[in-house]
């Protein structure tokens, strides 16, 4: 068995258009190589002939080339559904017009595929909406790999220092774009002016994007891209993710994994494996999170048994849990292309 094995632009110029950005797009892409290394699947990043199976990350125009490449020579295409239409939206300048447009474009590339990794029930929800096949999709996480992002006291303290963190903490991991909840985080942070916050994320040119306010709270710091993920995570000691739309959320299994208590919005992407109280706490609108970030920063047992649960669920969800269920799918996958 041989994976083909392609996210389109991961290599033009050098990898320009992936460096510094740090999406989950992108560590799912690297979560998936970890996987198959795991399991002694031989990959390439590129287009091969001897290839058994393709899988997709984002079916943009080359990818179509090679979806019909494959399919042409009897190769069972994979791809996976990181784009929706929805979680569009709120990313760039124009995104709302260009929804509808992506909607169609996506529906056709991803019925092009014999198989589609759909990382939560929700986006599988997205998907049937859009008429694909039902039997066609198949949900698995995007994963969190336990060796990379994990509890380490040593990673915590150089950022803290850096960011003159003190206790308590509170931020959260991704791209500084508004529909990752950047209102919702300015105006917790006025609520909670005594508190620290910083957002740990790439900051995109308000050419592309709406800007940062020009005048900042005094206890709000956004760092722009970090290097080291693992110590952004380890310097906070609570997780907030106000995000209106996720197609899964792997800052989320981050957090988890580090044994964060986590705060976030009440959107669908989460049910069935957030649970209100056990794993997360879930806000449903500002003056929830208000109540539940007081409840966070005053009760240690809360923050240690969210923690704790959250951590559980990152270990469900690693990519070492992963690789079982991905090498069925592809012997599956392969025996019907027979």
């Amino acid at each position: 068995m041989k994976i083909c094995f392609y996210l389109e632009f991961y290599h033009f110029l050098g990898g320009v258009l992936f460096k510094k950005i740090g999406t989950g797009l992108l560590y799912s892409y690297k979560n998936q190589k970890v996987i198959l290394n795991s399991l002694g699947i031989p990959f390439t990043e590129k287009w091969d002939d001897s290839c058994d199976i393709l899988q997709i990350n984002t079916p943009w125009l080359k990818s179509l080339y090679l979806i019909k490449k494959a399919k042409r020579q009897g190769k069972p295409v994979i791809i996976w559904s990181h784009v929706t239409a929805e979680d569009i939206k709120g990313v760039f300048r124009f995104s709302f017009i260009l929804s509808p447009v992506a909607k169609k474009y996506l529906t056709y590339a991803y019925g092009l595929a014999d198989l589609i990794f759909s990382p939560s029930e929700y986006t599988k929800s997205l998907l049937i909406a859009y008429g694909i096949p039902t039997g066609k999709i198949i949900v698995i996480s995007n994963g969190v790999d336990l060796k990379k992002v994990y509890q380490d006291t040593g990673k915590r303290e150089p950022y803290r220092k850096e960011y003159n963190l003190k206790f308590p903490a509170i931020g959260t991991v991704g791209l500084a774009i508004p529909r990752k909840g950047i209102d919702t985080f300015l105006n917790l942070a006025r609520k909670f002016s005594d508190k620290q916050f910083i957002w740990y994320g790439k900051i995109y040119s308000p050419i592309f994007v709406k800007a940062l306010p020009k005048k900042l709270p005094e206890n709000v710091r956004f760092t722009g891209y970090v290097e080291d993920q693992n110590a952004a995570f380890n310097s906070l000691d609570i997780f907030i993710f106000p995000s209106f739309e996720e197609n899964e959320g792997m800052a989320i299994l981050e957090a988890a994994s580090v044994e964060l208590p986590i705060l976030v919005r009440d959107i669908p992407v989460y049910n069935g494996w957030l649970i209100h109280g056990v794993n997360c706490l879930k806000a449903k609108n500002e003056k929830e999170f208000e109540d539940y970030l007081n409840q966070l920063t005053n009760d240690e047992n809360l923050r240690k048994k969210l923690g704790e649960n959250a951590k559980i669920l990152a270990q469900e969800k690693s990519t070492e849990v992963l690789k079982v269920k991905t090498l069925s799918i592809y012997k599956k996958l392969l025996e019907k292309a027979k």
